[in-house]
């Protein structure tokens, strides 16, 4: 291979579309050189994996450029908003290694954005419609014909006042008006006819109580919070580019209203684009998540088939196995649909350097030892991670009974069967090499004991320690100083690769619900729970949360609900891919 030659200068990183754009942002003096993002979520359910990207973008931008990122809650909506929801927010975005430099909510602003409306009332830029969102639906026209003008687009701006006033009064039906900014009913962009901007709820809200009645839209506050907080660049997923001529006009109205007309492009937040994270087998709306646990069909938004990021932090993900996924697909202006497998193998990687390893037996059978004197134990060392010396060793006890997993027996071998069986010798990790003399069945041909010897020789650092044989190393814990566990191993939560667009086709064929047409690709075989497991005494010192490596069976974490007493694990993902396998 012909050499490269070397210029002691470090090859500088290509550059994604959106840093691409944020450094010629820079260089052209735009907003006075400043780079300041936001994460808006609404507090309205737990954050999935998508929501990682979104997180790792907005707070990474920040980061890189020496900026500033705000944790903004778009708490428009009081009547799906909690602050449980606030709070697992925090902690997620923490966990997954970013922190917010501010804590701002889009209530902060209501009272900006209310008197914004009333001055596109007085200017003649919006008014109070009292049709139906049917009606209004009906006029909207469609991608190929204009828009019908609602009947109350030219009332006078004092009776739109005064309607206004009273949508916010309490005593307004919900539904019975809304507040319509008045753009162009015949725009290609759809959302430029006549967009809602205010509608009545009369629900108390969280954190300003009953002082309002009538709330915002999305459209209507997203861009005013981001101009108001002196956001730089947006970033948002592509379902947003149709919205961003909006975004741009609203806040160029408002700058207006503030009197802030001059360089009125240098100084404003700009709109950018990205592709969503989508996953192959995973359903990530916030609604249908919720419906999930709503019906009892998972155990609670942190349930490790979930895939929020409790979820997945309960299974056994690391915050930057997340973050090296995402870092592999990277950001585009396109969707496409991500492997699964892609995923676990960032995990997978990222769990080999962190995972201590230990012994554990998920399907066991015993076997005695006959020649290992009854009552003697010995401490044999096992190193705890050979990725990370730091991460030093423990002691496992030896004894004459021990358990092995049961296929690693086979009472008649076949050829190719390199494990134990009548005659043939394997080697017990971190002990010795032992050879099956024998077996024991029960009343139904079940085998319940397997009868072996041991060589006394063939111990590590002893004279028949190198002693080559045909079978391979086995795992295995000793019957008397292990622990009985439960153990749960996860399997995907949905039958089809692509679950968003089968639950769309079963709903439109069958004219049902989102829950009828979820439960029709519901894998209810996804969770498998092994009672007559058996562990290491040592695990029982570690923590909750723990990364682990069940020795040739895959990685594991410690479960939250698990106590020294009743050891949980979840299965995280398999030493080997068998993703493709599996389908």
């Amino acid at each position: 291979m012909e050499a490269k030659e070397t210029t002691g200068v470090e090859e500088k990183k290509s550059l994604n579309f959106i840093e691409q754009k944020i450094e010629n942002d820079l260089a052209e003096g735009k907003n006075g050189g400043k780079v300041q993002t936001r994460f808006p979520p609404e507090p309205n359910g737990y954050l999935h994996i998508g929501h990682a990207k979104a997180i790792a973008i907005d707070f990474g931008m920040a980061k890189r450029y020496g900026g500033t990122c705000n944790l903004r809650f778009d708490d428009t909506n009081p009547q799906k908003e909690d602050t449980e929801y606030m709070e697992s927010i925090e902690q997620d975005i923490q966990w997954l290694g970013f922190q917010w430099d501010n804590i701002y909510y889009a209530s902060d602003y209501f009272q900006q954005l209310w008197d914004f409306a009333v001055y596109l009332i007085k200017t003649d830029r919006a008014y109070v419609d009292e049709q139906s969102a049917e009606e209004i639906a009906r006029q909207k026209g469609t991608t190929t014909s204009p828009g019908t003008e609602s009947p109350y687009r030219n009332r006078p701006v004092e009776e739109s006042l005064a309607l206004f006033e009273q949508m916010n009064s309490g005593n307004m039906e919900p539904g019975k008006m809304v507040l319509r900014a008045k753009i162009d009913m015949a725009h290609p962009n759809m959302h430029f006819r006549d967009p809602l901007i205010y509608r009545v709820l009369n629900i108390p809200h969280i954190r300003t109580g009953n002082k309002w009645n009538a709330y915002p839209m999305y459209d209507f506050t997203h861009g005013q919070c981001d101009y108001l907080e002196g956001v730089t660049h947006s970033l948002c997923t592509l379902e947003f580019v149709e919205h961003r001529a909006l975004y741009d006009l609203f806040v160029t109205w408002m700058k207006e209203m503030r009197g802030e007309t001059e360089n009125i492009e240098d100084f404003r937040p700009r709109q950018t684009e990205f592709n969503k994270l989508n996953l192959s087998y995973t359903l990530m709306s916030k609604r249908n998540l919720l419906a999930l646990v709503q019906e009892g069909m998972v155990d609670g938004w942190d349930d490790p088939r979930m895939p929020t990021i409790c979820g997945y932090r309960r299974r056994g993900y690391s915050p930057e196995s997340i973050n090296k996924f995402i870092n592999k697909i990277g950001y585009t202006t396109y969707d496409a649909l991500n492997e699964m497998e892609l995923m676990e193998s960032a995990v997978r990687e990222d769990l080999n350097q962190r995972s201590i390893r230990v012994s554990a037996v998920l399907d066991p059978v015993k076997v005695v030892i006959t020649n290992y004197p009854e009552g003697q134990t010995e401490q044999m060392t096992a190193v705890n991670n050979p990725e990370n010396e730091a991460d030093g060793t423990h002691e496992i006890t030896f004894s004459r009974e021990i358990w092995i997993e049961r296929d690693d027996f086979m009472e008649v071998a076949e050829k190719k069967f390199m494990r134990l069986a009548p005659g043939k010798e394997v080697r017990l990790k971190n002990a010795y090499i032992i050879e099956c003399t024998g077996l024991k069945k029960d009343d139904e041909g079940n085998i319940v004991e397997i009868y072996c010897t041991y060589d006394p020789e063939s111990k590590s650092g002893m004279p028949g320690a190198n002693r080559k044989i045909k079978g391979k190393t086995l795992h295995w814990v000793s019957c008397g100083h292990s622990i009985q566990a439960e153990v749960r191993l996860y399997d995907r939560l949905w039958k089809v690769e692509n679950p968003r667009d089968a639950m769309a086709k079963i709903r439109e064929e069958q004219d049902c619900d989102a829950v009828t047409a979820m439960k029709q690709i519901f894998n209810a075989d996804s969770l498998h729970v092994l009672k007559n497991c058996y562990v290491e005494e040592y695990v029982k010192e570690l923590p909750n949360l723990s990364y682990l490596q069940f020795q040739r069976i895959g990685y594991f974490n410690i479960d939250t609900e698990s106590t020294p007493d009743n050891l949980i694990f979840n299965k995280t993902v398999g030493l080997k891919d068998t993703w493709k396998k599996g389908q």
